[in-house]
């Protein structure tokens, strides 16, 4: 088996708790709407976004118009939105920062609207070799690119990458793209099944 050289974590849901519960009904509430009102009309029009082909700014006159509601009065509601509901694992990241000292490359690989992109780098985390965004590469996963995209930025063909992902959705997305992939349901079990791959101390 080729010898693993680098692990890629998921964002939300992985090196953080989910946060698109907060997320959701921060923004239904800044809007005055349902939860699930607001959800559908995200979902109608969040991929562009996520992608990084509309500004927040288009991102919301189609949401708004779709609840006929006025526009945020605040400059950025999502990354508002996003700070609140954003809720780190220290552990997951300690880990992290724990393998990267035992010589292996680290990134995240996220589907992220900029305004969280702009939060995450302000944030200033030192334990990763590259950080790979959906809206700064015009891709997102399970798309095939995106994992070629972080694995370029690592310098390593895909079979020496391994991904880790609470969405199975994206972990097949990553295996099709010819790394190797873990479903995280908590960090112990996500431990094991990298030292199932042959990657050292990380249980």
């Amino acid at each position: 088996m080729e010898r693993i050289e680098a692990i890629l974590f998921d964002w939300g849901g992985v090196l953080i708790d989910n946060p698109a519960p907060g997320l959701m009904a921060h923004c239904a509430e800044a809007l005055r709407v349902d939860v699930s009102d607001y959800q559908q009309a995200h979902n109608r029009h969040g991929e562009p976004f996520q992608k990084g082909l509309i500004p927040e700014a288009t991102f919301w006159q189609r949401v708004c118009a779709d609840l006929h509601r006025l526009l945020p009065e605040v400059p950025s509601l999502w990354g508002q939105a996003f700070r609140a509901a954003y809720s780190p694992r220290p552990d997951v990241f300690a880990w992290t920062g724990q393998l990267r000292q035992q010589g292996y490359k680290t990134a995240l690989l996220s589907n992220t609207e900029r305004p969280a992109m702009e939060f995450f780098l302000e944030l200033r985390y030192d334990v990763f070799d590259a950080s790979i965004f959906s809206c700064a590469e015009g891709t997102l996963k399970p798309e095939q690119e995106i994992y070629e995209v972080a694995a370029r930025k690592l310098g390593l063909p895909l079979s020496q990458c391994v991904f880790i992902d609470d969405k199975q959705l994206f972990v097949d997305g990553a295996i099709q793209a010819g790394m190797k992939a873990v479903l995280y349901e908590n960090l112990n079990q996500v431990k094991q099944a990298l030292k199932s791959l042959g990657v050292c101390d990380a249980a």
